[in-house]
């Protein structure tokens, strides 16, 4: 079975690349991904594959049936893309102006339909259910995982599965972590408003650029001094905007940052540390404020038993040259919130371009990736799939 899954896979790499450059060219925001989704479903729907579109949003849920009896299985893909000018010069390049595929979402989504493909086609030979969840807006907070939840893209399923072609890591590179994988990603607004006034009176106004150039300094402390060394956590000031004028002193500043964690406490802890030292800056400078707090997507934890599994399974593909656990990634991911719900496990299949002056990180205008990785992250997932029928772990539970 395996050995069919593989050669079909193989038989179909040139369709899963013709359908990732095709996605890579029309890439839709998060929430605005009407003819992706619309793509996704329409592909299913000529295989004859039972498909639901607008699940939870812009979601696309389809469901392989096997023709023996055995567990439900899921395997997601995220689908949208950023709000990134396309810089490369290839011939798929983003047709889109300001948006582009710069995370892999475009692979993602054709691994996942080839794969969907092939399991349709040896489904008489198949045990159990296989349900290929295509989720909207993985970029943007609340995302899109909590309403395809709610509207019932898990309803029986045992176990989920799920990869993000990754192109900082060369092609034949499998990564995994059992337990804490991903953090959670929260958000952070300040605004501290003083009083403003001309440039060379500064004895008669309270300056704002000052007091959030000491908050930027003050909020670094709170990792490094109210954080337990043990536990990994970043505190990120990435914006600061005020009046430009060269002579003028703002009456107001705005800070903008991301919180990292992946212990629940900690996370609890530093948004409250980080009210305080907000706080107590602003009266110090005899200045007000306004502070929120956005909680974005909790840690992806992974389950201990479902990661293991997932990595002998990925031992076995041929392409596969290394399978290596990782450290923790401190970026976030709302496949957090499917492990909320079931069991299973998240890992990185390297993607790295052959040719180093293609290779460049996520999010960077001229991203891309080396096409063979979803080859492999196929095989891997539909690998996992098949082979977690004949396994027994401990019974599913809601965590």
């Amino acid at each position: 079975m395996i050995s069919s899954l593989f050669s079909r896979l193989e038989d179909y790499y040139e369709e899963m690349a013709a359908i990732r450059r095709y996605l890579h060219q029309h890439p839709e925001l998060s929430f605005q991904e009407e003819n992706t989704a619309k793509y996704i479903k329409e592909y299913y729907e000529k295989l004859g594959i039972e498909v639901k579109g607008n699940v939870g949003g812009n979601g696309v849920v389809a469901k392989v049936y096997g023709e023996k009896p055995g567990k439900t299985i899921a395997l997601r893909a995220d689908f949208d893309a950023l709000p990134i000018q396309d810089e490369k010069d290839v011939p798929y390049k983003s047709l889109v102006p300001g948006v582009m595929h710069a995370c892999g979402h475009d692979g993602h989504t054709a691994t996942l339909l080839v794969l969907a493909k092939v399991l349709h086609e040896l489904r008489s030979e198949l045990e159990g259910t296989y349900v290929l969840i295509h989720q909207h807006a993985e970029e943007y907070a609340p995302g899109g995982a909590v309403s395809m939840i709610k509207d019932g893209c898990l309803e029986g399923v045992d176990a989920i599965f799920g990869t993000h072609l990754w192109a900082s890591e060369p092609t034949g590179k499998i990564q995994y972590r059992t337990g804490p994988f991903m953090a959670a990603a929260d958000r952070f607004e300040i605004t501290v408003q003083g009083k403003g006034g001309h440039g060379a009176q500064p004895h008669k106004t309270k300056d704002a650029i000052v007091t959030a150039s000491q908050l930027v300094v003050n909020l670094q402390q709170i990792v490094s001094r109210k954080v337990d060394p043990i536990d990994s956590a970043v505190v990120t000031v990435g914006s600061f905007t005020a009046q430009n004028a060269f002579n003028v002193i703002a009456d107001k500043a705005k800070l903008e940052g991301t919180v990292r964690t992946f212990s629940e406490q900690v996370r609890n802890d530093i948004e409250e540390e980080l009210e305080r030292v907000v706080k107590g800056t602003c009266y110090t400078a005899d200045s007000t404020y306004s502070y929120t707090y956005h909680r974005g997507y909790p840690a992806v934890i992974n389950h201990e038993e479902e990661t293991n599994f997932l990595a002998e399974c990925a031992r076995s593909i041929p392409e596969v040259k290394e399978v290596v656990e990782t450290a923790p990634e401190m970026g976030g991911e709302d496949f957090a919130y499917y492990l909320q719900h079931v069991k299973g496990t998240f890992f990185f299949t390297g993607a790295k371009p052959l040719s180093d002056d293609a290779a460049y990180p996520h999010h960077h205008p001229r991203f891309d990736i080396d096409e063979k990785a979803m080859l492999i992250a196929a095989k891997t997932l539909g690998s996992a799939a098949l082979q977690y029928h004949k396994v027994e772990f401990q019974e599913n539970v809601t965590v």
